[in-house]
């Protein structure tokens, strides 16, 4: 299983940087977990393949650019993008952002071969077929209605914490799947705002730790992500600081492979 941090962020001269400002995984080039920075930075092939979209929480740096990828793509679509999500992040996306004020409602329309998009409801607890993935998504602690979800090729399984503060459901879904090689988990600001860190929904690398310790699984890859950019040299120190093994802040734009 192949997965890519789509970058967001890029200096004078076009280059990715490290810092993530907005997240969206594709997964074997053809699943997106969120869709913050989709349309900027997937390339030509990738933008041929991605037909799936999972949105874990309606916050902008999530799904920022699916409206803009979609309008992209319109033309060119053989068959819909389908965009997956709990029936409660489907009703905000079409009454703040596909609502014919922001953007067009996609699902209303056709560009004369085909829907352009579709919206598919993820039920929390109940395996989904995502493409050639097989998808549990369980409700994680954040300020909005927001998942966590693990995914699995049948040979191979991940999983993302998405944007959570501590969380019980979560590890209890990781801890029960056989196969996971890789795990991403949020870590948005540093120790010393761990307040700041609670009441938003987030977690410091203290934070990271002490959820860390819920898993039962060994040798798997930890790649923290959601780092904010203005913390991140503080937030890869707290986090090496941690002495985990196979803990590390994961690249932009790096293609990881399980």
């Amino acid at each position: 299983m192949k997965i890519q941090l789509l970058p967001s962020t890029f200096d004078e001269h076009g280059r990715a940087t490290p810092e993530q400002r907005l997240t969206c995984f594709l997964i074997d080039d053809r699943v997106a977990v969120d869709a913050g920075s989709i349309a900027l930075a997937a390339t030509d092939a990738q933008r041929q393949t991605v037909r799936d979209i999972i949105v874990t929480h309606p916050h902008m740096d999530h799904m920022a650019t699916l409206p803009i990828f979609i309008d992209d793509m319109f033309a060119l679509l053989k068959e819909p993008i389908r965009v997956y999500a709990t029936e409660e992040v489907i009703g905000l996306l079409q009454r703040d952002v596909f609502n014919w004020t922001v953007y067009p409602r996609f699902s209303e329309l056709a560009n004369g071969t085909c829907k352009v998009m579709e919206y598919v409801p993820i039920h929390v607890g109940e395996e989904l077929e995502v493409a050639h993935l097989k998808v549990t998504a369980v409700a994680v602690n954040h300020i909005v209605p927001t998942i966590g979800l693990v995914a699995s090729d049948g040979k191979t399984g991940v999983a993302f914490s998405s944007d959570t503060a501590t969380t019980e459901e979560f590890w209890q879904l990781v801890n029960r799947m056989p196969d996971v090689a890789a795990l991403f988990i949020e870590a948005s600001f540093p120790n010393s705002m761990s307040q700041l860190a609670d009441v938003s929904g987030h977690l410091t690398p203290e934070g990271v730790a002490a959820e860390l310790r819920k898993l039962t699984h060994n040798h798997l890859d930890v790649l923290a992500v959601h780092l904010k950019p203005s913390y991140r040299h503080i937030l890869v120190e707290e986090l090496n600081a941690l002495g985990i093994p196979r803990l590390s802040a994961m690249e932009p734009g790096r293609e990881y492979e399980w």
